[in-house]
C-alpha cells in the first residue's frame, strides 16, 4: 500500500488563518475546494508526497500524475481539457469515470482539435468558452515547471487555446513527470514556442532572436512531418525559441514578446497554475501555492 507523508511550512503571522484551514482540510483527506481563491502568502508551496513502485516508465509516471489530478474532479463541473501526452491520460481517466457512473454531469472544454476528438470518442460531453465562459477546473500538462510553478507550454502546438481556457478557470492543475522540472524557464534547452501570424513570419523570427541574443537564443520555424510549416488549430505558424541559458526575467520577456505586432501568443504561462502534480521515481508530490479558503 502506498504511504503518505505531509510536509507543511510553519505559518507566518500573515498566513496563520489560511494555514490552519488548509491543515484541517488535509487532515480530513479532502481535496482542495475548487472555488476562486485569493493569494495569502508568497512562501514556498505546500507539498504532499506519495510513494510509487520503482522501475516505472515515463508514461507510467504521467498516468500516475493524471490519476492523482482527476481526484480533484467532481460531478457537475465544467472542465478545461488540456492537450498533450500527459493530458491525454487525464481525458482517458475522466472518460472511464463517466462510463462507470462515478462521475456525472461533466462538461469538457477542449484546448485542441485532437483533445476534442479523444474526448468525443470517450463520450465526454463537450462545449466551448463561448457557451461556458466560466470553468471550474482545468487540467493540463507542461513542458517545463520552475520552482515557483511557472510554466513553459505549447510544444504540442496548442498554446493559444490552452492559455485561453486555463485563464478562464477557477483552478488550474498541472500534471507532469519529474523530467519537466527546471531551475529556470528555458533551462531545458528545448523549445519555448511563440505563435505568430503567417504574414511576414521571418520578420518576427528575426526580431524574436534579436530580443534574446544575450541568452544565446536560436529561433526556428516549426515544421511538420513533411517538412512544411507547422500550422496551428488557429491557422498560424509557430516560432520555437531555444535558449542556451534560462530566461532571466520571464515576466518581462512575456511582455516584450506580446508587444511584437504579428505575435499571437507565447508559451510562458506565468502565475497561472495553482497546483502541480509531479510523478517521479521517489513518488507523487503535490505542490500548491498557499491559498485561503472561503467560508462554507
Amino acid at each position: 500500500m502506498a504511504t503518505l507523508s505531509l510536509l507543511l511550512l510553519p505559518p507566518s503571522p500573515s498566513s496563520s488563518s489560511c494555514y490552519s484551514t488548509s491543515l484541517r482540510r488535509l487532515a480530513l483527506s479532502l481535496p482542495p475546494p475548487l472555488r476562486p481563491r485569493r493569494a495569502c502568502a508568497a512562501a514556498a508551496p505546500r507539498i504532499l508526497a506519495q510513494s510509487v513502485p520503482s522501475a516505472l516508465t515515463q508514461d507510467d509516471l504521467k498516468k500516475l500524475a493524471a490519476e492523482k489530478a482527476v481526484e480533484y474532479v467532481s460531478s457537475g463541473m465544467v472542465l478545461g481539457l488540456g492537450t498533450g501526452s500527459t493530458a491525454a491520460f487525464v481525458v482517458a481517466e475522466i472518460g472511464a469515470l463517466l462510463a462507470s457512473g462515478k462521475l456525472s454531469d461533466i462538461v469538457g472544454v477542449p484546448t485542441s482539435k485532437r483533445t476534442f476528438e479523444q474526448a468525443q470518442s470517450l463520450g465526454i460531453p463537450l462545449s466551448t468558452l463561448d457557451d461556458h465562459p466560466h470553468i471550474n477546473l482545468a487540467i493540463d500538462g507542461a513542458d517545463e515547471v520552475d520552482p515557483n510553478i511557472n510554466l513553459v507550454k505549447g510544444r504540442g502546438g496548442a498554446l493559444l487555446r490552452e492559455k485561453m481556457v486555463e485563464a478562464a478557470s477557477d483552478k488550474f492543475i498541472v500534471v507532469v513527470d519529474e523530467t519537466k522540472l527546471v531551475t529556470g524557464l528555458g533551462g531545458s534547452g528545448l523549445a519555448m514556442p511563440v505563435e505568430v501570424v503567417q504574414f511576414c513570419w521571418k520578420y518576427n523570427l528575426r526580431r524574436l532572436q534579436e530580443l534574446f541574443k544575450e541568452e544565446g537564443c536560436e529561433a526556428k520555424l516549426r515544421l511538420d512531418g513533411d517538412g512544411k510549416p507547422y500550422i496551428t488549430d488557429n491557422s498560424n505558424y509557430i516560432v520555437d525559441l531555444y535558449f542556451k541559458t534560462p530566461i532571466k526575467d520571464a515576466l518581462g520577456a512575456g511582455k516584450e514578446i506580446s508587444a511584437f505586432e504579428g505575435v499571437v501568443e507565447h508559451g510562458l504561462f506565468l502565475d497561472m497554475a495553482s497546483t502541480v502534480i509531479i510523478a517521479g521515481k521517489d513518488g507523487v508530490s503535490v505542490k500548491s501555492r498557499l491559498i485561503s479558503v472561503e467560508a462554507a
